[in-house]
């Protein structure tokens, strides 16, 4: 390569996001593998491209004010270019020199000269000011627009602006508003904040002390969470035997959630409804096992299927994986379950700080077809129940058209489905209002998880 290695290797998967609808998370690990980047450049990359992409709508802003064409006829490569260069200079503060020749060589190896020549006054251009002045010259005006101001502000669409505000005043949070709502704007730039590594301790096949051993600190909610400060988690021992792994602290509070709620009668046979790839799955298993239950995880994807099996394998009976159409289950095994879990599809808007490139995929026209799924996922999980039994509805997103109004939703046309007191389960988890709990990256350092519980009455 005639550009340096990390900085090619970002622009490689932010041109793979945009052609090919990759993940992040996926690709770039891919590409680090495949190019045998230092670990330097490799963190070099992996910041340059998460950032990038978190940041992308503040960067667009302050392009369309240097660029004499619209952001929209700009060659998509020679932008992404722009985008990178924009992050170094803006953020990372690389030396003006430096962050401007290496995108103007990536210019002039993806589009030539012209090319090179245009990213060389366009950058030179964004360099003559620091962050704040830009963000003070683009963005809107609070007074007429406040949700448009922080959208600029903080790089997110202004329909998830709208959206998070909403979500916010349905949980307790007071909206005034303005652009200088605390809450909002604490969640809104928690997003562009990268998450640390967060592990689960699969009980009875390891302990948290033995990540702490590793050199992981505690997890603040979750008993079986430690944090990892550095590295890679797949180097220590007991993450690659499957003795624990990867999971955000609000993922392993939804299978505690589920493992917690009180049920009459027998307590086992349990059922993971929408299994992949297959965190929750295992720790259910896990804490199933301690109890001598034994959890059914169930996965519509044959490719997802295999990664369920391989994440629950250590757990040997205690997890059976089947492949099969969630919203089927409940004809096919009616009241067969004294646990269900519905962690069901959705926007992901609850992880956009994980999954940078989320927020520029999804689209509000999702919000129809997703809802009409939940729906049905969460009636068929109420018919797998038996009465008696509970039912957990899961999402990684706080959007109230995912959450609360799904549950209301089924709840007004499910007289024997009653809901549960979620929070009192969590009683030191703070923020919460009954029934639902509802988890925030800003206030409790978690992806934004919501969980409903339902008694089958």
């Amino acid at each position: 390569m005639s550009t340096d290695r990390a900085r090619a290797t970002a622009l490689a998967v932010l041109r793979a996001v945009r052609e090919r609808d990759a993940y992040v998370n996926l690709e770039l690990p891919r590409l680090l593998g495949e190019r045998g980047l230092s670990a330097r450049d490799a963190a070099f990359a992996t910041e340059l491209t998460a950032g990038t992409i978190r940041r992308q709508g503040t960067y667009d802003a302050v392009l369309a004010a240097c660029l004499t064409r619209p952001i929209a006829r700009t060659d998509p490569d020679l932008l992404d270019i722009l985008r990178l260069g924009c992050h170094q200079l803006l953020v990372l503060r690389t030396p003006p020199h430096a962050a401007v020749s290496t995108s103007v060589a990536l210019a002039r190896q993806a589009r030539g000269q012209g090319a090179a020549r245009l990213a060389n006054a366009v950058l030179r251009r964004v360099a003559t000011r620091e962050l704040d002045d830009w963000l003070a010259s683009v963005a809107p005006d609070a007074s007429t627009d406040p949700d448009l101001h922080l959208a600029v502000m903080h790089s997110h669409p202004l329909w998830i602006v709208r959206a998070f505000r909403d979500a916010l005043a349905g949980h307790g949070f007071p909206s005034t508003g303005e652009p200088a709502d605390a809450a909002l704007v604490a969640l809104l730039a928690a997003d562009n904040v990268a998450p640390g590594v967060t592990l689960v301790a699969r009980p009875g096949l390891s302990s948290v002390d033995d990540l702490h051993a590793a050199g992981a600190w505690p997890g603040r909610w979750s008993p079986y969470a430690a944090v990892l400060s550095s590295g890679d988690p797949g180097a220590l021992a007991v993450v690659r035997d499957g003795r624990a792994g990867v999971q955000d602290e609000g993922s392993q509070l939804v299978a505690l959630l589920v493992a917690a709620a009180p049920v009459d009668g027998r307590d086992e046979r349990w059922l993971d409804l929408c299994a992949g790839p297959g965190g929750k799955a295992a720790l259910l298993g896990a804490l199933a096992a301690e109890r001598g239950a034994r959890v059914v995880a169930n996965e519509v994807a044959p490719h997802r299927a295999a990664l369920v099996r391989r994440t629950v394998a250590p757990l040997g009976e205690a997890v059976e994986v089947r492949i099969g159409d969630g919203r089927a289950v409940g004809e096919a095994q009616p009241a067969g379950y004294d646990r269900v879990l519905v962690d069901a599809p959705c926007t992901g808007l609850g992880a956009l700080r994980r999954r940078p490139e989320a927020r520029w995929r999804r689209q509000p026209s999702d919000l129809e077809a997703l809802g009409r799924l939940q729906r049905e996922l969460l009636t068929a999980a109420v018919d797998a129940t038996r009465p008696g039994g509970v039912v957990a509805y899961a999402t990684c997103s706080p959007h109230l058209a995912e959450t609360q109004a799904v549950v209301s939703d089924v709840l007004a046309a499910r007289p024997d489905a009653a809901p549960l007191d979620a929070p009192s389960l969590l009683p030191d988890i703070p923020g919460q209002r009954a029934p639902y709990l509802q988890l925030w990256p800003h206030l409790h350092g978690t992806d934004a998880m919501f969980v409903a519980l339902l008694r089958r009455t």
